[in-house]
């Protein structure tokens, strides 16, 4: 096998560990939003006992891209592929605890009625959800238009924090016994919202692997 085939099959499985990544932390979001809206413990539960199955995806990434560059000794954009999908794993794995954070608030919400329907943090979660799926997929395709998407939708996501926050305040000026709960639910709101600034993190380590410099997207 040639020193080129073998870098490049390394490389397919880095690929293939960062879709499983992003797939696995698209799902734990998912999961953890289904399980607030019900205030479901036990789904919320699962959420959290399947974290360390991410975790080992990301040790995966970390192992295979050393092997790559300690024995193929890559340089200019092989080289940036690899410390980009370095970075985007240690994303990808903030990612799945901030959705490990939000299945522990629904843990100490256990038993309690939502003093609202949640319709504003489904809406931020669901634009999340889009932005983790087309990060990778901008990674994958090399694709830098869909990377500068994130800046974007990201705005979207913190349009909608910034509204949760102040009727969430709301609620806690008019009645003190929506206190606690209310301030559980800002933390979700704060949650998703750096949910939203990892996925856009993902996008600035595409432009970089393309074009070798790295932008704030977070501006």
């Amino acid at each position: 096998m040639t020193k080129r085939k073998e870098f490049d099959q390394g490389l397919e499985q880095l690929h293939n560990l960062l879709v499983e990544m992003g797939n696995f932390v698209e799902n734990a979001l998912v999961e953890s939003m289904e399980a607030l809206k019900s205030v479901d413990a036990d789904r919320a539960r699962i959420v959290i006992s399947a974290d360390p199955q991410l975790n080992a995806m990301e040790d995966k990434v970390m192992e295979i891209g050393a092997k790559l560059i300690a024995t193929q000794q890559p340089v200019a954009k092989d080289l940036r592929r690899i410390l980009s999908a370095f970075r985007i794993a240690s994303d990808l794995e903030r990612m799945g605890d901030l959705a490990l954070d939000v299945a522990k608030v629904v843990l100490r919400l256990e038993g309690q009625q939502l003093i609202k329907p949640l319709i504003d943090l489904p809406r931020m979660a669901e634009i999340i959800q889009t932005m983790t799926y087309e990060s990778i997929q901008s990674f994958i395709h090399e694709n830098v238009d869909l990377a500068y998407k994130m800046a974007k939708d990201d705005d979207q996501v913190d349009a909608l924090y910034g509204q949760i926050t102040r009727e969430l305040s709301l609620m806690m000026m008019e009645n003190p016994r929506n206190i606690t709960q209310a301030s559980l639910l800002s933390f979700v709101g704060r949650y998703l919202e750096r949910f939203g600034d990892h996925a856009t993190n993902i996008g600035e380590s595409v432009v970089y692997l393309v074009t070798g410099s790295r932008p704030d997207l977070n501006a």
